[in-house]
């Protein structure tokens, strides 16, 4: 199979860094993880964006607590970004009423994407997050082709479900040229907060045996926890209202981690 094209990829002024948040399906809380990543990394004093790249189902606005409509200003009317949590964040949840399906096919689509990269008052970043929809469809290709992704960070489950399409992601990532800075895995394992007992609901050590397979480094484990689940709800990430949890402290790890791969790149 022939590589995709990239050499449209554009530069945006005041951005250091881009890593897209990826998974190849839904369901393993990527956009959970990224929402906590975004603020945890916003947390150690860098200046982070997030933008919510899943046109279809933006859930972004409400695991941060995000309300209003964005301001367009400027000569060039570009749209304003809503601040959260120490960091900046776009999202068609933003642009929508409640309810509002977007019905649209994939010119619309890297249209809106090409306006969420280049036409937001970012402002100087040291990172953009972009938090990807699942898969590897219209809007993965337009971000690989066009936007000057520096790193590609991949989210799974333990399940052998997840894992097998978690390949197709990282193929898609390497025929596009775009580094994969390393695998995570989500919901690794559920300890009851009673009994104290640990259980692995979907598998243990897939995604560390994967990524040793594949050849990317693997960032660690994410544990599955009701906590991270019912703070998205609330709008304030776990790793903000409850940095003592086990999950908000692997992803800080993970922070730490990523913090430090770009700071030292």
């Amino acid at each position: 199979m022939n590589a995709v094209q990239t050499h449209d990829r554009q530069t945006i002024p005041g951005i250091k860094d881009t890593l897209a948040v990826s998974s190849g399906k839904g369901g393993v809380g990527k956009s959970t993880l990224a929402a906590n990543l975004a603020v945890a990394l916003a947390s150690r004093g860098l200046r982070i964006g997030l933008l919510d790249a899943d046109i279809y189902g933006p859930n972004i606005p409400g695991m941060l607590g995000l309300d209003g409509r964005p301001e367009i200003a400027g000569d060039g009317g570009q749209i304003q970004p809503l601040a959260s949590h120490g960091l900046k964040a776009i999202s068609m949840g933003l642009l929508l009423d409640a309810g509002t399906p977007v019905i649209w096919r994939g010119p619309m689509l890297a249209k809106m994407i090409h306006q969420f990269l280049f036409n937001v008052a970012w402002g100087e970043l040291d990172l953009l997050l972009l938090d990807l929809p699942p898969g590897t469809g219209d809007v993965q290709i337009t971000l690989t082709q066009t936007a000057p992704l520096t790193g590609a960070l991949i989210v799974t489950t333990p399940s052998a479900i997840a894992l097998a399409d978690v390949r197709r992601g990282v193929e898609m990532f390497r025929q596009t040229e775009v580094p994969i800075i390393g695998l995570v895995e989500n919901m690794s394992s559920f300890t009851c907060n009673k009994c104290g007992h640990d259980e692995a609901i979907f598998g243990t050590g897939g995604g560390e045996q994967t990524a040793r397979q594949l050849d990317i480094p693997f960032l660690g484990n994410v544990p599955l926890d009701p906590l991270a689940r019912s703070q998205a709800d609330t709008g304030t990430p776990v790793v903000q209202a409850h940095p003592e949890a086990a999950s908000s402290q692997a992803l800080a790890q993970l922070a730490g981690a990523i913090g430090t791969h770009y700071l030292t790149a």
